[in-house]
């Protein structure tokens, strides 16, 4: 790891998988079985509400998106899987360049809060992906993936960290929960089309403060 875990993860207790506690470490090549696994698990035809999904349907066809993982992994300094006896969740973010250059139009599809100065975002790292493993979320772990991501992003001198969460056409209550707690900022709202269907999601923007000294 690039940095230990903060004094908040420290004092609170670790999350555990099958009686091992839960750490996070950069992805390799030979998690991305595991990668799948987990995205399978909330990326499939039923989107919950309550417990959280991701809108790719992974499960309709894994093996079809291992090079897929593999891709996004080789493209970014920002993945990572937390693990137990195994790997039971992950976070996969990009920066602005490289987000940009898979997602060109990007910035100018957000309807921006009128209080949101989008100058505010010059540099920035965007969430593409979390995910932990269905029967496994709210127990930290989705904290543990976002705290290693700050660590890193403050070693960087990265300022901003943005994320979207789908409210339409149906809203993740989890991952807007997440953000509540996260203290994240509204900066805009997006639409998207995807396979016939219009997602709304929200964008959120969370300051990357600097560590003490």
């Amino acid at each position: 790891m690039l940095g230990n875990l903060s004094a908040e993860t420290t004092a609170r207790s670790v999350p555990r998988s099958a009686g091992q506690p839960v750490r996070v470490r950069k992805a390799t090549r030979a998690d991305i079985h595991d990668i799948v696994r987990v995205a399978c698990s909330v990326g499939n035809s039923v989107k919950d509400p309550k417990l959280g999904f991701l809108i790719t349907n992974y499960a309709a066809d894994p093996l079809g998106f291992l090079e897929d993982i593999a891709a996004g992994m080789a493209d970014t300094d920002f993945f990572y899987v937390a693990e137990g006896r195994r790997v039971c969740g992950f976070l996969m973010a990009y920066d602005r360049e490289r987000w940009l250059q898979h997602n060109p139009s990007w910035l100018s599809q957000i309807h921006w809060h009128p209080e949101f100065d989008a100058a505010d975002i010059e540099r920035f790292v965007v969430v593409e992906k979390t995910a932990v493993m269905a029967g496994m979320t709210g127990q930290g772990i989705g904290s543990l993936l976002y705290e290693r991501l700050l660590n890193d992003l403050r070693l960087h001198g990265v300022e901003n960290m943005l994320a979207e969460t789908v409210i339409a056409p149906s809203p993740n209550f989890a991952s807007l929960e997440f953000r509540r707690k996260q203290n994240y900022q509204l900066a805009g709202i997006r639409y998207e089309r995807i396979d016939g269907t219009t997602y709304t999601s929200l964008v959120y923007r969370k300051k990357v403060t600097r560590a003490l000294r």
